[in-house]
């Protein structure tokens, strides 16, 4: 398989995942201060001109939700996500998935990149508050979830706390106050330390390099106060 991805991004949550399964794969990095995910050659792969992308020996899978299902289905050993065979059961943990893709996830890119919904400078601290508002009420079942459990389905890792300790690297990396989510800052260590996610920061750091090197790398201008 081959992963392409960016550093920083999303992508790092399926590049945890391909870790924690242990097969060999491939990653391909995309350069967005390049350009290249508007090139022809990446648009080939993903339409969409984001990342990441999975290519598979089936075909190529994009969007976080759809990627970690099939391969929490195609390698079951690892363990990804709770597997059941009934609809319903699978449906819940599919409902949790997609409340990180598509609940907090867009709300996270409103509130560090608020140019993605307006240009105009004087708009920024209102898109970036009402955004910090809406996280803030999505976090809250995340948090109590977290208090009562090591992990979020239970004793047991999954790839959903690989996906909520990159909405939290994210969110407090820009600003976010954390003061009033002490379960998620501390789910955020444990799932850090764990070796694939390791290795998966370890790849993303050669990637920074290479982009350094390039003169690609960017270099987000953070707001007054917020944590580089």
């Amino acid at each position: 398989m081959k992963l392409w991805f960016a550093p920083n991004t999303c992508a790092r949550v399926t590049m945890t995942a391909l870790e924690e399964i242990g097969e060999p794969f491939e990653t391909g990095l995309v350069a967005f201060m390049a350009g290249e995910h508007r090139q022809p050659a990446y648009l080939a792969v993903n339409p969409s001109g984001k990342v990441p992308a999975l290519e598979t020996p089936d075909g190529v899978l994009v969007q976080n939700g759809a990627m970690l299902t099939y391969l929490s289905e195609a390698y079951p050993h690892a363990n990804l996500l709770p597997l059941s065979d009934e609809p319903f059961k699978r449906a819940r943990v599919r409902a949790e998935l997609f409340r990180c893709s598509s609940d907090l996830h867009p709300l996270v890119t409103r509130f560090v990149m608020p140019v993605t919904v307006s240009t105009d400078p004087q708009q920024v601290p209102q898109i970036r508050e009402k955004a910090r508002e809406l996280v803030t009420q999505q976090l809250a079942p995340v948090e109590a979830r977290l208090a009562a459990s090591e992990w979020y389905f239970g004793a047991y890792w999954s790839v959903l706390d690989a996906y909520v300790a990159w909405i939290w690297f994210r969110l407090t990396g820009n600003g976010f106050d954390a003061s009033d989510f002490p379960a998620i800052s501390a789910h955020y260590a444990w799932a850090i330390a764990r070796p694939s996610a390791q290795a998966a920061l370890a790849r993303e750091a050669e990637a920074e390099q290479e982009l350094d090197a390039r003169g690609l790398l960017f270099r987000p201008q953070f707001d007054k106060g917020a944590k580089p």
